[in-house]
C-alpha cells in the first residue's frame, strides 16, 4: 500500500520545521462544525414501473371488447393481483430502515435531525 499524500505544510509541521519560534498554520473551518438541520431529499434508487405487461394486456382486452369489463374480468383480476403484490413488496422494503449500502434514507435522517436538533449555544 502506498503512503497517504499529505499537503506540504503537514510534512513540514511534523518534521519540526515549525519549531523555530514559528507557529503552525491555524486551521479555521469556513463554517462552524455542526450538522445541518436537514439533508437533501434524494432517492436511493430510481423506482421502476411494475405490472406494465398486465396493464397492457388488460387495456388490449378492453380495446377488443369496446371497453366492456365483463369479458376482461380475468385480465383485470390479474392486474389487481399484481398491483397488490407490488404494493406489499414496497411496504416490506420501506420497513427496512437501512438501504443495501447501510445508509439511512434522507427522509429518516431528516426525522432524526428534527427530533434531535443541534445545540447552537451552551447554557
Amino acid at each position: 500500500m502506498a503512503a497517504p499524500a499529505y499537503p506540504a505544510w503537514v510534512t513540514r509541521w511534523v518534521s519540526g520545521q515549525w519549531r523555530n519560534k514559528k507557529r503552525p498554520p491555524a486551521l479555521r473551518p469556513p463554517r462552524t462544525l455542526a450538522l445541518a438541520d436537514k439533508v437533501a431529499n434524494r432517492r436511493e434508487q430510481p423506482t421502476e414501473a411494475t405490472c406494465i405487461t398486465e396493464m397492457s394486456v388488460m387495456m388490449a382486452c378492453w380495446k377488443q371488447n369496446d371497453f366492456n369489463d365483463a369479458p376482461c374480468a380475468e385480465e383485470i383480476r390479474t392486474f389487481y393481483d399484481c398491483v397488490a403484490k407490488a404494493e406489499k413488496e414496497r411496504k416490506n422494503q420501506n420497513e427496512d430502515t437501512l438501504s443495501s449500502r447501510g445508509n439511512l434514507p434522507s427522509s429518516k435522517v431528516n426525522k432524526l435531525l428534527k427530533r434531535f436538533p443541534q445545540i447552537t449555544r451552551y447554557v
